[in-house]
């Protein structure tokens, strides 16, 4: 029912910033909370950050982000965008947009995915 497209993925060096970008459908877009994940190769789907919907007023943040990522949104224009500064090699992931009914639904189980976006850190 929810399409999410992500966008902003590529390839950069440890220390560079990028900013992913995901695109949903619908005009009830603000009713749900949104959130990355992200899965490298060989390891488990990892949580990354979420951000609550238009009446919620929260985020979330992953360990491994808490300080170098930000998440947020643009209800108008059914935008979610994941700023990352800092990276580095580790964060060199498949990084995929979701959507639940809440921050907790959100991370434990997601509505709806998108297809992903690829984001490889070099040295």
């Amino acid at each position: 029912q929810v399409q999410l497209v992500e966008s902003g993925g590529g390839l950069v060096q440890a220390g560079d910033s990028l900013r992913l970008s995901c695109a949903a459908s619908g005009r009830t877009f603000g009713r749900y909370a949104m959130g990355w994940f992200r899965q490298a190769p060989g390891k488990e789907r990892e949580f990354v950050a979420a951000i609550s919907s238009w009446g919620g007023g929260g985020t979330l943040y992953a360990d491994s982000a808490k300080g170098r990522f930000t998440i947020s949104r643009d209800n108008a224009k059914n935008l979610v965008h994941l700023q990352m500064n800092s990276l580095k090699l580790e964060d060199t992931a498949a990084y995929y947009c979701a959507a639940g009914n809440s921050i907790p639904q959100l991370v434990e189980a997601p509505n709806y995915w998108g297809r992903g976006t690829q984001v490889t850190v070099s040295s």
